[in-house]
């Protein structure tokens, strides 16, 4: 059996991702399921998902997935090192053999450049260079002991996906795939037949939606959109994101998770003086940090995620089961004793208390306030 995995956030589901779970098909066949762990409402680069999880996971099931479950927070909102540990942690234990990713070149050896990198001795990780970032610092490591620069976004999370996979002890067989189209952050290319999700959400947020999108999204999806009252994006959140900073003491900021090097003051002296939240990223912005490293920490900060919460979620984290096809319930029925994956299939007050699905519950109230619409209580996964 092929039980064939992929990560994803699906921020929205275009026409590449549509093209990955066709390669994800052709290698499961007819017989074998498709899991695919996703984002929630919040996704790695620090930002709200510009759809809620239902809707995203929908699309994917139409497009061919067998099962979607919902990442944890804790896993999905990290950087690339941690995002891939988690995420290919819970494919292995929801029973998953196979994982296919996009990437620019799919003719590099993942596996073999995943366990060069993941023996190298933590002393040539010791980053001190505070003139550059430490991702910077990282991909320069790489290139010195592979031979050749990473330095692509999607071939930099699949190297991430290939050392989290050799030091988790090589579970899976990793199926790299050429992307079809346009870059990961490329602006519109009306030639192209896939655009990225970044160019996508542009349109979206600039337009309103557009009739345009229906030749790179599902028409479905596309109708889903159309029917939003508003689209999560950081100029929405700022005023908040301001008020919590302002209002916050040093010592409740400090307490933040990933908030370090005095972070808090910077933060506190240039909040006022910023006109939006891209002015006030390039007052915190050091050559120190990268901007998604900054958008992640404001959204831990907006959220109110200290290190406590992240470390009792890492300690429990449930898997919600978003949606499943025929294929997928049969699977599920057939391995859930089996598998020691935590599926949870509805919220409720026992299940919340604790662990993962407490800090998701409370995350996503903002979320909730920001669509109008319940993503927890009262939810109950799709099925196609």
């Amino acid at each position: 059996m092929s039980v064939v995995g992929i990560i994803a956030e699906y921020n929205p589901f275009h026409s590449g991702h549509e093209f990955l779970m066709n390669k994800a098909r052709y290698l499961a066949g007819s017989k074998d399921p498709i899991i695919v762990v996703m984002s929630g409402n919040y996704v790695q680069r620090g930002e709200m998902a510009i759809m809620d999880k239902w809707s995203r996971a929908q699309a994917a099931l139409a497009s061919g997935a067998d099962l979607v479950f919902e990442l944890p927070f804790s896993t999905s909102v990290e950087p690339a090192d941690l995002f891939a540990l988690g995420s290919i942690d819970q494919l292995v234990k929801l029973g998953v053999s196979d994982l296919v990713f996009g990437v620019e070149d799919a003719t590099q050896n993942f596996a073999y450049l995943g366990s060069k990198i993941a023996e190298i001795p933590h002393s040539h990780m010791d980053f001190s260079d505070y003139s550059q970032t430490y991702s910077t610092q990282y991909n320069q490591m790489v290139a010195r002991e592979v031979g050749h620069e990473v330095n692509e976004p999607n071939s930099i999370l699949a190297l991430a996906y290939a050392v989290a996979n050799h030091n988790l002890g090589s579970p899976l067989t990793l199926h790299p795939i050429n992307r079809v189209g346009a870059g990961h952050d490329d602006l519109l290319q009306n030639k192209q037949i896939v655009q990225s999700a970044s160019a996508i959400r542009n349109i979206i947020l600039h337009k309103h939606t557009s009739d345009e999108l229906e030749q790179w999204m599902p028409p479905q999806e596309v109708q889903l959109l159309s029917q939003q009252k508003s689209y999560p994006n950081w100029n929405l959140l700022f005023p908040f994101l301001k008020y919590r900073i302002e209002s916050a003491s040093l010592e409740e900021l400090h307490e933040v998770y990933q908030m370090s090097e005095g972070l808090e003051y910077k933060m506190k002296q240039e909040i006022h003086r910023a006109q939006n939240f891209t002015n006030f990223l390039r007052r915190v912005k050091s050559k120190r940090y990268t901007y998604s490293r900054l958008r992640r920490l404001c959204l831990y900060t907006l959220l109110n995620v200290r290190q406590t919460d992240m470390i009792a979620s890492f300690n429990q984290e449930s898997l919600l089961l978003l949606g499943y096809s025929k294929l997928g319930r049969k699977y599920l029925k057939q391995t859930r004793k089996e598998t020691t994956a935590d599926i949870i299939s509805k919220v409720d007050q026992k299940n919340t208390k604790s662990g993962s699905l407490c800090l998701q519950l409370r995350v996503d109230r903002l979320y909730e306030q920001i669509l109008a619409t319940d993503q927890n209580f009262g939810r109950r996964p799709l099925e196609v």
